[in-house]
Order: C-alpha cells, then structure tokens, then sequence
C-alpha cells in the first residue's frame, strides 16, 4: 500500500492543476465564438464522431459540406442537419485517394464557395500485431489517417490565408502521444498528425496570420465500434457524444490541444 502511495506522489501536482484549471474555466469560461455562416467541411461525416460533429455544427445555423466514401451514410447525415435547419451539400469522397481529394475540393469551392472550418476526421485502423498488419492496410492508415490532413489543407488552407480567417481542426487521438501494442500502424499515423497540427500551428504563427485558428482532438479511445480488442490501463471507453461535446467547445474557444478526458494531458506528461 506504502508503494503505491509513493508511486501516486508524482502525480498529486499535475492533479491539484487539473482541479484549479477546471475551477477557473468553470466560473470564468471562455467566450465561445460564432459560426453562423461559416463553410464547415467535414470529413468522414457518415458515421460517429463526424456525423455527431455535423450535427452540432448544423445546430449553430453552419452551412455544412460533407464528406464521406459512403454515399448512404454522409445523405443521412444531410438529411438530419437539414432538418436541424442547416443547409448541407454531399460529396462522395475517398480520402485515400490525393486526387479525388483534389478534384472534390474543386468542386465545394466552385459550387459552395470558400472552406472558413476544416474539420479532418476520416480515420481508418486495423487491428492486429505488427507482422499480421499487412503491407496494404498501412499504406491505407496513412493515406487517411495521415496523408489526407495534408491535402485538403493544401485545398483550402490558401483562402484562410488570404482573408486571414479558418479555423484547421485536426481529429488525432490519445494515441498520437501514447503506443499502443496492436495498434502500431495507427498509432503511427496518429502521433503523424499531432506533428502535422504543432507544425502547422507554428508555421501560421510565423506568417502572422492570426486569424487562422488550429485545433487538435485527442481522445482516448472511443465507443464507435472500430476498435474491439483494446487492452489499456487508461481506462473504459469513452462516448462519442462526450467526445463532440468537448470537441465543439475547444473549437469554439479555439483550444489548440484538446484532450478528452481533459486530465488525460497531464497523465501522459509522466507516461514514462
């Protein structure tokens, strides 16, 4: 009992932190801003996270662009976001695949106009040890995991820069800062795209272009169905509408890094 106390100790002042950080955003809370109006673009809007996420945004009168490889899927999202009020165009999209994302990014900017919120959410994972992983399957944890954050941004970063206005909201994971065993290729791709936002945050930073927000959701793993086998000691699974809660408002805030369970950043400080 004595040891584990004093392996606790190290913990107790990222803990008493985390109290007072919560305590002071209770009774001060951040100015949310308003996204009336603004050209919401999300991927992997047929299902979970993006779909929930298109919902909230639909909510607050956005007008949504959605995409997914799933036709089905991304027109019942439309058909929600519709009826919540908001106007949403669908697009069939493979976000492994650098030119259709390219020419669909072509399209939404001649037929909608310009993105203001990108919200890169597709994801794929498979689960299995290294060697069973096989050659296809990484390439494709890339190509969506990875890869597609740095073409749409290419697409529709430029008019944020221009009009020194966006919003970039990259969908990462606990496990872009944590390895997980069975999960090598998506972990991968995922602390990929932690890089890719810091760097990205830095980069606008030096351009001066203050009015182009980035923020980056890391969750720890979430009840979608995706990943079934999970063995962790961060404990259960979260809820997708936990996740989108704590999603809307970091964009809203305009949190850089928004970790879900918030005390999740402060247990990954002492990971090792």
């Amino acid at each position: 009992m004595m040891r584990f106390v004093l392996s606790c100790l190290p913990l107790l002042p990222l803990l008493i932190i985390s109290i007072l950080e919560s305590l002071l955003k209770l009774f001060i809370p951040k100015k949310r801003k308003s996204v009336t109006g603004e050209i919401v673009l999300i991927t992997g809007a047929g299902h979970g996270i993006g779909r929930l996420t298109a919902y909230e945004f639909a909510k607050l009168k956005s007008k949504l662009v959605l995409w997914d490889i799933n036709k089905h899927g991304i027109e019942e999202t439309a058909t929600e976001c519709r009826r919540l009020g908001a106007k949403a165009h669908t697009f069939v999209v493979d976000c492994s695949n650098r030119e259709d994302i390219y020419n669909s990014a072509k399209k939404v900017k001649a037929e909608i106009g310009d993105v203001s919120i990108l919200i890169n959410n597709a994801g794929v994972v498979y689960e299995s040890d290294f060697f069973a992983t096989q050659d296809p399957q990484i390439e494709k944890t890339f190509e969506v995991n990875t890869l597609a954050h740095f073409w749409t941004t290419k697409a529709f970063l430029p008019a944020m820069i221009k009009y020194n206005h966006g919003h970039i909201v990259t969908v990462a994971s606990a496990a872009g800062h944590l390895g997980i065993p069975f999960l090598v290729a998506y972990c991968s791709s995922k602390f990929a795209v932690v890089g890719f936002h810091e760097s990205l945050t830095e980069e606008l930073a030096s351009l001066k272009r203050t009015g182009v927000k980035t923020s980056c959701l890391c969750p720890y793993f979430i009840n979608t169905g995706f990943i079934k086998n999970l063995s962790s000691s961060l404990g259960p699974y979260l809820k997708p509408e936990e996740v989108v809660d704590k999603l809307m408002n970091g964009i809203l805030t305009e949190q850089k890094m928004i970790f879900v369970p918030s005390p999740l950043s402060k247990l990954l400080v002492v990971k090792t």
